[in-house]
């Protein structure tokens, strides 16, 4: 009995305690309760890119939408600030010549160190193709003066091709001189090629002949008048296979074809005065300055380029020089011999002529 009464005390004791934790434990979390401070639900940020302006190149290539663009950044003392829209797997056009008081520009180049040393086996210009890293190119502006671009003392052939035969014995005809083995150009061209001679453009030939730009000495400008079809069927095989800037002189008013390779620029032969006139010379010295100036508006027209042409047959006089400058054009080639030079009437540039039996000894003995 009294041992069953302990009992009922310890339980009631243990339940009392029970009870009084229980209130304790109520109390504290309601007292925490009232002094933790309200929950805040703040809105979750998500991580934002940031937004860069495009670059002027960038800008360029986005605005141009094609795979094959390239946007060109001009660097160096006297560059221009804008970049300049390209195409891969064309050449260069149009590169800017940029001109500074007292100095001479002397091309553009792939690194500053080569601008710097001038270095001719990698200056950048219309014959060379565009090739980019994710559709961007710099290049570098190289300078000289006055004094080292006269001491140069470049003397600049243009050679005049005509027509081509596959027989080393040549053609006959009174036209025989006009044919050129296509062996000996094939070797007149790798010479060319692989001995480092520079092609000048001809908007690089007419800012030489002002003064305004350098022309290393070993330069060359490839020529072909009358563009015979065995310009395309022979010679531009060849031009191709090296890589090498020439120009095909077109009649107009006889063939119109496109360019047959990117190494061929089309120029102007006239539209239809390769022919003879009253006097049994050519149209070019029988016309007024308007007449010839139609003809060649009607010639630069089809070809979509002024710049330079060709007098047929040789023949010009100031009347002619008058018409073809009235009709926009720049330059004009003659037959005769010589070289250009700073200071040569640009509408009376000479050739060095390659006729029938003229090998690459001939032709180094022309232009080294």
């Amino acid at each position: 009995m009294a041992s069953g009464g302990k009992k009922r005390r310890r339980i009631g004791v243990v339940v009392a305690v029970s009870a009084v934790l229980v209130v304790a434990g109520a109390c504290a979390v309601a007292f925490a309760s009232l002094n933790r401070p309200p929950e805040v639900n703040f809105p979750r940020i998500e991580a934002q890119p940031i937004e860069r302006p495009l670059t002027p190149a960038q800008q360029l290539v986005v605005d141009a939408d094609d795979p094959l663009a390239c946007a060109v950044t001009f660097l160096g003392d006297g560059a221009p600030v804008d970049p300049m829209l390209q195409w891969q797997h064309a050449l260069y056009a149009g590169l800017p010549i940029p001109a500074q008081d007292g100095r001479v520009f002397a091309g553009w180049y792939p690194t500053e160190a080569d601008a710097a040393a001038l270095s001719t086996a990698v200056r950048v210009n219309g014959a060379d193709p565009v090739v980019c890293v994710d559709q961007q190119v710099e290049l570098f502006a190289g300078w000289t003066t006055p004094e080292a671009n006269a001491a140069e003392n470049a003397k600049i052939p243009i050679l005049m091709y005509h027509q081509f035969t596959t027989n080393p014995d040549g053609e006959s005809g009174w036209l025989r001189g006009n044919y050129a083995y296509i062996g000996d150009f094939e070797a007149q061209m790798n010479h060319i090629a692989t001995t480092g001679f520079y092609l000048p453009t001809w908007d690089e030939l007419s800012a030489f002949i002002d003064g305004r730009l350098f022309l290393p000495a070993h330069s060359v400008i490839i020529t072909d008048d009358d563009a015979d079809q065995t310009w395309f069927d022979l010679a531009v095989p060849v031009i191709d296979k090296y890589k090498l800037l020439s120009t095909s002189f077109m009649i107009t008013a006889y063939g119109q074809d496109p360019a047959p390779s990117i190494y061929v620029q089309r120029r102007s032969h006239t539209n239809d005065m390769h022919q003879a006139g009253e006097n049994g010379k050519g149209r070019m010295v029988n016309w007024t300055a308007e007449e010839i100036a139609a003809d060649m508006n009607a010639s630069g027209d089809i070809l979509g380029v002024r710049q330079v042409m060709a007098y047929p047959f040789g023949h010009y006089n100031d009347t002619a020089k008058q018409g073809v400058a009235m009709a926009g054009f720049e330059m004009a080639r003659t037959i005769e011999p010589g070289y250009v030079t700073i200071g040569t009437d640009k509408l009376a540039l000479p050739v060095v002529r390659i006729d029938y039996g003229m090998g690459l000894e001939a032709l180094i003995t022309r232009i080294g």
